[in-house]
């Protein structure tokens, strides 16, 4: 038997599936690249209207040159809250929703960002508006709708740590993995750009004047990779190399981009300054070599959400599904607040895959039971 305020969100809840749908597909058809301001502003301005409609209430953050911060608030405004976490952006470019908007077959949503998030924001608004119908909220709720996560929360970063101060849990509704766990660990990861001057030289003619960016480059690619160890979980990847401005040209500059994971704040810390030595040794005489970086995610360790995820393993038994945790080697704002010292679970949207592909799906048949699982956790997080 669920206690008296779970029980009533949840039954609430179980009527919400058609319109949960509703709202998925007009998010859905909204076009919101990280960097489309005017896109994620849409966004925003949807699910203000929703949240304000039952009487919630939303403070916009405006943001000069990404897309505005919304943060919505329920109950007591002192600190012990719980923060559910979302972000509006997709990978997508503008324009995708003309050529391939929100479609279903049967029980599976499809279009862009339908799972990775759209479908989480939807599930976060629905849980406030479950919470917005008891006769009394009876803990602090925050809720934050970032928009520039898909491109490592440069602007939203600052407004995550500072929300989740003083918060008992944190919540963030990436989609649910395919398998329908609920992740418990993700990886940290950061990425850098590392730019290389040489000299340029005719290859033929006075090869030996020449400092080639490119060879310079090369030898800490190598040396750069030999930083990979899969069994601590540490990888290192040069995505993307340029350089050069003809074949019979010693090479005056070189750039590369690079990719690191990491799974404890410790191997953060190490990898950074096997990175710094690296680009600061001198691999060819002329050269010189300085790294910028670009991104960053904090790991989410699993040690941080042992007791979280206990406690919504008991409430999804309770609403009628099994769930087990899971560590994944993608990055999320999850990263943030547990970075903080505090509970956090991530992966708890509804359940969806083929994330940033014209393949990605969203099993619309988790929406309702997930959400009344995630309601009755933070539910259960009260004094």
């Amino acid at each position: 038997m669920q206690e008296p305020l779970i029980q009533q969100a949840c039954d609430w809840l179980d009527g919400q599936q058609q319109a949960m749908v509703d709202c998925l597909a007009a998010l859905v058809n909204i076009d919101s690249n990280s960097y489309d301001k005017a896109g994620t502003d849409a966004v925003a301005d949807q699910i203000t209207q929703w949240l304000e409609q039952d009487g919630i209430t939303v403070i916009r953050h405006q943001r000069p040159d990404s897309g505005d911060i919304l943060e919505a608030q329920l109950g007591r405004t002192d600190q012990g809250h719980v923060l559910l976490m979302g972000h509006r952006d997709t990978v997508f470019p503008t324009g995708t929703v003309a050529s391939r908007g929100y479609t279903q077959q049967d029980n599976v949503g499809f279009g862009p960002g339908v799972a990775d998030m759209k479908s989480g924001l939807v599930m976060n608004c629905f849980v406030l508006r479950a919470l917005s119908r008891l006769p009394n909220c009876p803990l602090p709720v925050r809720a934050l709708f970032t928009a520039d996560e898909e491109i490592g929360s440069p602007d939203g970063r600052a407004f995550i740590e500072a929300t989740a101060q003083g918060a008992r849990a944190v919540l963030n509704v990436e989609p649910g993995r395919v398998s329908g766990n609920v992740v418990t660990g993700r990886k940290g990861g950061a990425g850098f750009l590392i730019n290389v001057t040489g000299k340029a030289a005719h290859s033929g003619v006075s090869h030996a004047d020449g400092a080639s960016a490119i060879e310079a480059i090369a030898r800490k690619i190598i040396k750069l990779h030999a930083l990979t160890n899969y069994e601590a979980g540490i990888t290192t990847n040069v995505g993307t190399i340029t350089g050069g401005v003809s074949r019979n040209t010693v090479a005056p500059f070189a750039s590369a981009q690079l990719d690191i994971r990491f799974v404890t704040t410790v191997q953060r810390e190490q990898l950074y300054k096997a990175i710094e030595a690296i680009i600061a040794e001198s691999d060819i005489p002329g050269t010189q070599a300085t790294i910028e970086q670009t991104s960053e995610f904090y790991p989410l360790e699993e040690r941080m959400s042992s007791e979280l995820f206990a406690l919504y393993q008991s409430q999804a038994k309770n609403v009628g599904f099994d769930v087990d945790g899971e560590f994944t080697g993608g990055c999320s704002d999850a990263g943030w607040t547990a970075s903080l010292g505090i509970p956090t679970l991530c992966g708890l949207g509804p359940v969806g895959a083929k994330m940033h592909t014209d393949e990605e799906y969203c099993l619309l048949t988790t929406l309702v039971p997930r959400t009344q699982a995630l309601t009755a956790t933070l539910l259960s997080l009260k004094d």
